[in-house]
This record gives C-alpha cells, sequence and structure tokens, in this order.
C-alpha cells in the first residue's frame, strides 16, 4: 500500500468513525451475553451480527465490558453494509475444553465481508493447558479474516492463542495498528501475525511476544508494510516458509521498516524448503532494525526441511532484489549475517546497505553460499557477497 493509498485508506476510516457515531447500536447484551465469564454467549454474538449484517446503514456491534465465554464464532458476509463498527471494552474467553470450542479453525473468523472495523478489547484464547496437546486440528487460531477486503483491527490484545494469533487469508488492504500479541516463548506454533493470499496489508505500531514468529509471510503475499514493530521473544519476522509445493505463488513487494528484535531466534528471515518449487521471494526491504541479543539477526535459509522430505535439499525458490538497510545492534551467535541460499537457484541482487552487527562486543562474522550482490557504506561482519 503506497502512501496516498494509505491515506484514502485513513481518511475512510476517520469518516466511518464519524458517521458511526450517530449509526444504529447493538449491544451484545441485550441478545442475552452474559458479563460473568462462565456462561455461553455464542449465540447472543451471533445474533447481534446478524443484525449488524442485515442494516443497510452503517451500524456498531458494542461489547461492553465483563469476561465474555464464547465458542467459536463465524461472522460471515457478504452483508447489506460495508461500514460496521465493533467496539470491544470487555474481554472475550475462550473455552479451555479443547471439545467445547467447536469445529471451525478459527476461534472468532470473519469472512466475505467488506468494511469491517474492531476496536479494542482483550481477546484470551487460553491457549497455555492446550499447547502440550498433540490433537492439532483442534486447537484453535485466535482472530481469522477470510475473503474480506477493507479491514481495520486497532487496539486489540490477543492473550494466550492456541495457536496462531492473527491469521490473513485472501484478503485486500487490511490495516493493524495498536495490536499487542502476548504468549510465553515456549509456547508452540503461536505465530503473532500470519499473512498469505492477501495484498496491501499494513501493520504499524505494533508489538509480539509470542513462542513462534512475530509475523509469518506466507506464499502469495504481496505489498506489505510492517513499521513501527516490536518482537520478542519470538522467532522474528519470516517471509515463509515457501516452497512446500511446486506450484505456489511467491511473495513480492514487501516493506519492513523501524522494527526492534530483543532476544528472538532470528531477526529478518527467509525460509523455504529444500526442494523443488516455482515460488519466490522478489522486491523486499528491510530498513532501520535494531537487534538485542538476536541468534540469527539477518538470515537467508533455503535449506528449510522439518519433515526431512528433501532428498537433495536444493530449494526451488528464487531469492532476488532483497535490501537490508541499517541494521544494528547485538548477535547472540557469532554468525550475524548468514545467506544459506540455493545451489539450484542461488540467491541474487542482495543488497548490505550500513549494517552494524555485533557479538560478545566483538566483531561477528557473515557465512555465504551461492548468493550474490553488493554492499553500500560502513558493513559489519564484513561482506560475503
Amino acid at each position: 500500500m503506497n502512501n496516498s493509498a494509505l491515506l484514502s485508506f485513513l481518511c475512510l476510516f476517520a469518516l466511518l468513525h464519524q458517521s458511526l457515531a450517530a449509526s444504529p447500536q447493538f449491544n451484545v447484551i441485550q441478545f442475552g451475553a452474559k458479563p460473568d465469564g462462565r456462561t455461553d454467549s455464542t449465540s447472543a454474538f451471533l445474533a447481534a451480527w446478524k443484525q449488524a449484517c442485515s442494516s443497510t446503514r452503517g451500524v456498531t456491534l458494542y461489547v461492553p465490558k465483563g469476561r465474555f465465554l464464547t465458542r467459536s464464532m463465524l461472522f460471515k458476509g457478504p452483508c447489506r453494509n460495508s461500514a460496521i463498527f465493533i467496539r470491544i471494552d470487555g474481554t472475550l474467553v475462550a473455552p479451555s475444553d479443547i471439545w467445547a470450542i467447536g469445529n471451525n479453525p478459527n476461534w472468532i473468523e470473519f469472512q466475505y465481508v467488506n468494511g469491517v472495523t474492531i476496536s479494542g478489547g482483550v481477546l484470551d484464547g487460553k491457549g497455555a493447558p492446550l499447547w502440550s496437546c498433540k490433537l492439532a486440528g483442534r486447537k484453535k487460531q485466535t482472530l481469522g479474516f477470510s475473503f474480506c477486503n477493507n479491514v481495520l483491527v486497532s487496539g486489540v490484545t490477543s492473550l494466550n492463542s492456541q495457536m496462531f494469533h492473527v491469521v490473513i487469508n485472501f484478503c485486500r488492504n487490511v490495516k493493524l495498528q495498536g495490536v499487542r500479541i502476548s504468549a510465553p516463548g515456549n509456547s508452540p506454533n503461536t505465530d503473532g501475525i500470519h499473512i498469505q493470499m492477501s495484498t496491501g496489508v499494513t501493520v504499524v505500531n505494533t508489538k509480539v511476544a509470542t513462542g513462534d514468529d512475530c509475523v509469518s509471510i506466507g506464499p502469495g503475499a504481496a505489498n506489505l508494510r510492517i513499521e513501527n514493530f516490536a518482537c520478542g521473544p519470538g522467532h522474528g519476522i519470516s517471509i515463509g516458509s515457501l516452497g512446500k509445493n511446486v506450484n505456489e505463488p511467491g511473495v513480492q513487494n514487501v516493506t519492513v521498516k523501524s522494527t526492534t528484535f530483543t532476544g528472538t531466534t532470528n531477526g529478518l528471515r527467509i525460509k523455504s524448503w529444500g526442494k523443488p518449487s516455482n515460488g519466490f521471494a522478489r522486491n523486499i526491504l528491510f530498513q532501520h532494525a535494531t537487534m538485542n541479543n538476536v541468534q540469527n539477526p539477518i538470515f537467508i535459509d533455503q535449506r528449510y526441511c522439518p519433515d526431512r522430505n528433501c532428498p537433495d535439499t536444493a530449494s526451488g525458490v528464487r531469492v532476488s532484489d532483497v535490501t537490508y538497510q541499517d541494521i544494528h545492534g547485538t548477535s547472540a551467535t557469532q554468525v550475524a549475517v548468514n545467506f544459506d541460499c540455493s545451489k539450484r537457484n542461488p540467491c541474487k541482487g542482495i543488497r548490505l546497505d550500513n549494517v552494524r552487527l555485533t557479538y560478545n562486543s566483538k566483531p561477528a562474522v557473515a557465512s555465504c553460499a551461492n548468493a550474490d550482490g553488493t554492499t553500500i557504506g560502513l558493513v559489519q561482519p564484513g561482506s560475503c557477497l
């Protein structure tokens, strides 16, 4: 999303907020929701959504203070209006019983909706008792958007998701701002924000502390912007994994700007499976990043193979035109820059511009395999390109 498009997007939601001041309001309490944290309020939320979605005018769906227990909920469109404002002053609580939450992959899911704003509130996934559970298909992602356009998520907090916290899939023009995501560093598969098959996604002024990728960018993602973002604990910001399938759309036009990584296993990472694929990652800008004791501050890993079914470990994914500009701080390992690229499709157009990374107050080391590129300005550790 370019600056003019972003400005238009913000203006649209400013006007939407003003217009909703006098719009109809549907309070979930009026539909039977109980703010006691024990009574199942699922049907009340869905009934309120049905009214909001069927209105021909912009509406507000209001969740007041209190704790509201709900099973999985599908808020499905298309709706008769494109201005639904969901204001949450309370906390939504998932059941801790894995058999009670429902069969949807997401606990809270929006499908085929155009023009929805979610503002404030806490989403408590109650994931801790379930993280060791082997029934992965029963555990839920907290908040999902599929086939949605013009979405704003502002000031929402996600706690202890059972799996991924926020998932954006087949969407256009989605903005997350002021979002807070929190789970322990040892919580498995709790990616903070996962984006795939979507275009025009913006993430700003957001903090993620979790047990997996703070942001994971999957196949088919394009025109993404992440800015003023803090990560840690977690596995960093990852483009990938890519190339799991032979025929797979690529990732392109990604800007990651003004980020801070603290105690993470990775900083800025691109990872692809070590097997044949026609996927790609291109036109990527990583700019103004601070690393605080990060294990792999800059990492391209094209040997990723968790299931060990990669006969020759040569990735078919083409990585090109990746810029690292003003990346500084400390590495927790001696190898601070690691470009482990595919022997079948070497990385091309890698650019290091003013990179300053140290290890134990001493110079760190760079490692390159099948990578080609250039350096500009001061680059520490010394370039191996």
